[in-house]
């Protein structure tokens, strides 16, 4: 499976995390979030810059997850009706901290906020099998449309 993430250009050669805090994980939490397509990617990205086009060079990180790496999915059935509001994210933050201290697999796919039929994946760079099942496969260039007001 390829999953997805953009970043600024500087951050794009490596698989890195600042372990902030953010919906599905608690600070000092170093995972990676990626998104199932490159669309979803600048939705999210969008979304989190009031839909203003966010300033600097951007690149597409393509990453290869294995086969037989182990993922735990929520569906937004399992979730509670606010989940995707900010009052929601206690109860998000906690799951994904449980899920993180736990180990009991690689990835956590989750619905995203935005679109909750498409899939985020949250990787867990303290998983034993991080380094032999995940693998940064390319970088592209990725440019913002015109249409987007800027910063």
């Amino acid at each position: 499976m390829t999953v997805y993430r953009i970043t600024k250009e500087e951050f794009a050669d490596q698989l890195m995390s600042s372990g902030r805090a953010n919906r599905w994980n608690k600070n000092e939490q170093h995972v990676i979030y990626a998104s199932g397509s490159i669309s979803l990617c600048a939705l999210e990205l969008l979304a989190h810059s009031a839909g203003i086009k966010p300033a600097g060079t951007y690149c597409i990180m393509h990453i290869k997850i294995e086969p037989t790496a182990d993922i735990t999915n929520v569906s937004s059935e399992s979730l509670p009706g606010n989940w995707q509001e900010l009052s929601g994210y206690p109860y998000t933050q906690q799951l994904g901290s449980s899920w993180y201290e736990s180990k009991q697999s690689l990835l956590l796919k989750i619905p995203s906020a935005i679109i909750s039929q498409e899939n985020n994946f949250i990787l867990n760079k303290t998983h034993p099998d991080f380094e032999s099942k995940v693998q940064h496969l390319d970088t592209t260039d990725f440019i913002w449309d015109h249409r987007f007001p800027e910063n």
